[in-house]
């Protein structure tokens, strides 16, 4: 990321927050004024290394040119080993106009800075009695195994044990959505059968998650039973938020590797009838079909549009989102199958990633499929982005689901503020038929049910142009189910009429 001196550089900190939160590797060079000039209020100037200390994992003020490529490859070093996350290098003028001989080492080494990389073999011999010991476990993954490319390490070790997998919202597609194994995401709006199986469990393996409060719910409530085994590149992350029994340091592709082989060795397999009799209790759950809304309904719902999106692309599509109500119906309603094929804004929560998202993904992904979802709020973030995509030709799919609120804002007034509605209403919306045209992009607008299959299937046949797609939905829809603050996994609201405690 480059940004300038100045207000380029605070503009900026919303995305390197962003990435900071969900350990997003990125490196940012932002502009300075001359170093004569630092400390002297001069034109454009802030303080970018005090301003960015809180939310990246490292920065750099670089006053010395002949310092500046050493800096760049510790910069890189740094954001992308470990536990991933921003690093800034901020670069004065007169650094940046100076001239030094090149010399950019291929390896480096830093003695205050050695990631853990594999575990310790006394730990995961440790964790692998416990975990074959367990009558009701659960395997509780997250956005660390996308980061640390341990998907094909997560599959063989949950099918090798016959366990029930959860993912959190970063995570999801690490484990494929539609194995029989998979519970569905956990949380705030996760599954029934997830929450109340990460509530009964006896024995939680946290694989690449951090234990964050829209996934543990009550701290006091959560998993009240279990012993729990932690694997994390990040020791400070292990017993941050919930205490653990047995902590594992380093990656994860080479602690579940090491994991699966300690196991192997052993030759021991789980309790086959305790662990039936989990499945069977799981399944009850399961029954309630927690996620089922009105099909027969002269509005479009939201979880129809995505659904009839994962049937179209058969779950192959890249899909970015922005951050509320469309999020969520995202996360619960397309099947990924697949790591980095889900892009979106968890820890931060940061409305307008959707459509910047989705350009980085089609440049990378030139001939793939690429999907924006997103809401008539958050896509007017960075709407000026159409005239970028315009300029690289960027063949974009944007699904809009359009319920004139700010959704998730208005669901919190009318469930915690008796329907008190205050700034979510959006009566001033411009036309974004018009405005797709009037950037050069081909706009849809969808009112009926019936409606929705055909223009999806049209959208996707187009495949040299940013197609904006505007489904006017029921504006009364909510994400379902949902704990609220304050609440236990035990304690999840399913629908006005379901209420399951």
């Amino acid at each position: 990321q480059l940004l300038t001196s100045g207000p380029g550089a605070t503009n900026g900190i919303t995305g390197i927050a962003t990435a900071y939160l969900d350990s997003t590797p990125l490196v940012v060079f932002t502009g300075q004024v001359p170093t004569s000039l630092i400390g002297n209020d001069a034109f454009q100037e802030v303080d970018s290394v005090g301003i960015s200390r809180p939310c990246v994992k490292h920065n750099f003020l670089v006053k010395d040119v002949g310092e500046l490529a050493i800096t760049i490859k510790k910069a890189f070093y740094i954001a992308t080993t470990g536990r991933p996350g921003p690093v800034l290098v901020d670069i004065p003028k007169d650094v940046t106009a100076n001239r030094a001989l090149f010399e950019y080492p291929k390896t480096i080494e830093m003695r205050s800075y050695k990631p853990v990389v594999v575990g310790e073999s006394g730990q995961i011999r440790r964790a692998a009695e416990m975990i074959l010991s367990a009558k009701r476990p659960v395997i509780y993954s997250g956005g660390g195994v996308v980061l640390s490319n341990g998907s094909q390490e997560l599959i063989e070790f949950t099918r090798l044990l016959g366990y029930p997998i959860t993912q959190t919202l970063m995570g999801l597609g690490a484990y494929p959505a539609t194995d029989p194994q998979f519970i569905g995401m956990l949380g705030m709006h996760g599954t029934y059968e997830a929450n109340m199986a990460m509530y009964e469990c006896d024995t939680l393996i946290a694989i690449g998650a951090r234990f964050d409060d829209r996934v543990t719910g009550e701290l006091e409530k959560f998993c009240p039973d279990a012993k729990i085994v932690h694997l994390d590149i990040d020791p400070s992350s292990i017993s941050k938020n919930v205490k653990v029994d047995i902590p594992l340091v380093g990656t994860v592709d080479r602690v579940l590797q090491d994991l699966i082989q300690v196991i192997k060795e052993m030759g021991r397999k789980p309790d086959s009838d305790a662990l039936a009799t989990w499945w069977g209790q799981i399944d009850t759950w399961r029954a309630t079909d927690c996620l089922r809304y009105d099909r027969n309904n002269e509005l479009i719902k939201p979880q129809f549009v995505v659904e009839k999106l994962h049937e179209l692309t058969q779950g192959n599509a890249f899909v970015t989102s922005d951050v509320g109500q469309h999020q969520m119906f995202a996360a619960q309603f397309y099947k990924f199958n697949q790591p980095r094929h889900w892009i979106n804004s968890g820890g931060l929560g940061t409305m307008g990633f959707g459509l910047p998202a989705a350009m980085g993904v089609q440049i990378a992904h030139p001939n793939d499929t690429v999907v924006c979802i997103t809401g008539e709020g958050s896509i007017q973030m960075c709407i000026q982005e159409l005239s970028t995509c315009k300029q690289y030709d960027l063949p974009i799919k944007i699904i809009m689901l359009n319920n004139r609120y700010l959704g998730m804002v208005r669901q919190w007034q009318e469930f915690f503020y008796d329907k008190r509605y205050s700034h979510t209403y959006i009566d001033a919306l411009p036309d974004f038929m018009k405005l797709a045209d009037s950037y050069g992009h081909v706009g849809m607008r969808i009112e009926k049910p019936s409606e929705v299959e055909g223009a999806l299937k049209e959208a996707l046949a187009i495949k040299e142009s940013l197609v904006f797609m505007d489904f006017l939905i029921d504006q009364g829809e909510n994400v379902y189910p949902m704990i609220a603050a304050g609440k236990g996994h035990n304690e999840m609201l399913l629908s006005p009429e379901r209420e399951l405690a």
